[in-house]
């Protein structure tokens, strides 16, 4: 990523455009600190950038998801939920001890041409062990629990560059309720999936519009915008062509396929995304992420779980191809998993948690992590994890290089109380 150098105005230039020497020098210095503020992609005009933030609810295994197999702990501690190291469904390979659940081939070669990289051994600094208090604070971007005022998404909306190429600051929420790392000040476009295939005739529509139209302006108004989310969702692009009252759409359901959770939100949060004048930055969720019993690393309900990730991951990378060179996705969760396996096959509440960084945006082909090792006296409280970086120097750093957010803004206002956590370098292109 290029910045230009403030163009220097000389004693003539100022004098044609009015201005006295000492107007000049005096206003120097307050020139100087807001050029200081300017992020760096206001100064490049040619970036478009995207972020989609998703959330995968519920606690998801890291050590399962991003195997520490050279670790010579791991496979006495995990037992049954060990990811193999060579044979049948042994991990893809990555940067040092680290291997990837056999699971997620395309997040693989993803790493592989360095458009995807992986943090380990992170946490937000929530130390408990609720899943609602850990999303909290997650998603709020707060430093500790009950002190909810929105999320650090809608914040990091809000506080774009008005120069920067980010616009327009519309965010776009995916699913029934508004994500709370969404929700806030600035305006956010909100798509609920849905249940049934069974659209309307486009002659019940117009009916609707024409009623609404006589009766309640406003509504009108909140019916057509619903009618517009509905035509981007179903087809990416923003143009609408004229109904005509013969239209009829077929009342049967879409056929099954595999992973359909999963594939559906990641699809239509591309369209979104990559349409001209849609939202640049997202959130969507994913839920099923507790696995307390038969937890299934490879062969079982995570492995098939992590599949369907990978399959989004996959709906993603092909939907946003036109514009993927700007685009990160960030994938992360509230807490990681115990080390340990339980006595009911599966693992508990943990601490230290492993996140992905995604994108054609990303300078990938890396694993990040400060390993603690998973020796006894290396685990945090006898159990989880050690978490040795806080997961948010690595959005600080995503959302100042991709979107050009300042530090001070991200310091006191998208994450509050959080001066000491300085953004980590070098995750952007």
């Amino acid at each position: 990523m290029t910045s230009r150098r403030p163009t220097t105005l000389t004693s003539e230039c100022a004098e044609a455009a009015g201005l006295s020497r000492r107007a000049l020098l005096g206003g120097a210095s307050t020139s100087l600190a807001l050029w200081s503020l300017l992020p760096r992609s206001a100064l490049a005009g040619s970036r478009d950038p995207r972020l989609l933030t998703i959330v995968l609810r519920g606690g998801l295994d890291g050590i399962a998801m991003v195997a520490p197999v050279g670790d010579p702990h791991y496979a006495r501690l995990r037992g049954p939920l060990a990811v193999p190291a060579t044979g049948e469904h042994a991990g893809l390979p990555l940067e040092g001890l680290f291997a990837l659940n056999a699971n997620m081939p395309v997040l693989h070669g993803l790493y592989l041409k360095r458009e995807a990289l992986m943090l380990h051994a992170v946490a937000t600094p929530y130390r408990g062990r609720s899943h609602f208090d850990g999303q909290d604070v997650l998603e709020s971007g707060m430093p500790g629990v009950g002190r909810i005022d929105g999320g650090w998404l809608n914040r990091a909306l809000a506080g774009l560059p008005s120069a920067g190429a980010a616009a327009p600051r519309k965010g776009l929420a995916m699913g029934a309720v508004v994500p709370l790392v969404m929700r806030g000040k600035a305006p956010v476009l909100s798509w609920i999936p849905k249940t049934y295939n069974l659209p309307l005739r486009q002659s019940t529509i117009q009916r609707l519009a024409d009623l609404y139209s006589v009766t309640d302006p406003k509504l009108a108004k909140a019916f057509a915008e619903g009618l517009e989310i509905d035509r981007i969702a179903a087809t990416g692009t923003l143009p609408v062509a004229p109904a005509k009252s013969s239209d009829k759409q077929p009342a049967t359901a879409a056929p099954a396929r595999p992973f359909r959770e999963f594939i559906d939100a990641a699809e239509t949060a591309a369209k979104f995304l990559s349409t001209p004048d849609g939202p640049r930055i997202g959130a969507l969720s994913y839920n099923g992420w507790d696995t307390h019993a038969n937890e299934g690393a490879v062969q079982g309900q995570l492995g098939n779980r992590l599949a369907g990730l990978d399959a989004a991951i996959n709906a993603l990378s092909t939907g946003l191809a036109p514009v993927w060179k700007d685009t990160v996705i960030v994938v992360i969760t509230e807490f990681g998993r115990t080390a340990r396996v339980n006595g009911t096959g599966g693992t508990d509440h943990g601490t230290g948690m492993a996140a992905l960084l995604i994108g054609g945006a990303v300078k990938g082909g890396r694993v990040i992590a400060d390993w603690p090792g998973l020796a006894e006296a290396s685990l945090f409280e006898n159990r989880d994890l050690k978490p040795t970086r806080d997961l948010r120097t690595a959005l600080k750093g995503v959302l100042r290089d991709h979107l050009g957010i300042p530090d001070g803004v991200l310091a006191s206002t998208v994450f509050p109380e959080s001066l000491a956590q300085r953004p980590l370098d070098g995750l952007i292109v």
